[in-house]
């Protein structure tokens, strides 16, 4: 298996289709995967827990990909691979409007009533 890059200097932003939405993820890692038809991501990044500011976005893609050491995307899946200078934010976006998609809390608040 072949990487583009391993140096830790490098950002790369991996945009793909999932579960019918846009995800924009960024990792430090990207290259053809062992598995034929397949891009592999490795070392996610996510922004550090000591913000005062939670982006709930970045909170659900980090929980979702919780323990994930290697990705394996699916070519057809990849929209995009763009070698980048820093880090941006993690994004989930529609896949039809384009407009970015905000988790909303789980629990009804109307529930109680």
């Amino acid at each position: 298996m072949e990487m583009i890059d391993k140096e830790s200097d490098n950002v790369y932003r991996i945009v793909f289709l999932n579960k019918g939405q846009v995800y924009e993820l960024f990792c430090r890692s990207v290259g053809s995967s062992g598995i034929p038809g397949f891009v592999e991501v490795a070392e996610l990044e996510f922004e550090t827990d000591e913000s005062l500011v939670i982006d709930p976005t970045e909170e659900r893609m980090r929980e979702e990909f919780e323990g994930v050491e290697k990705l394996h995307l699916p070519i057809h899946s990849v929209l995009r691979i763009e070698q980048v200078r820093r880090r941006g934010a993690c994004v989930i976006r529609d896949t039809k409007s384009g407009e970015k998609v905000t988790p909303l809390p789980l629990d009804n608040p109307r529930r109680n009533r």
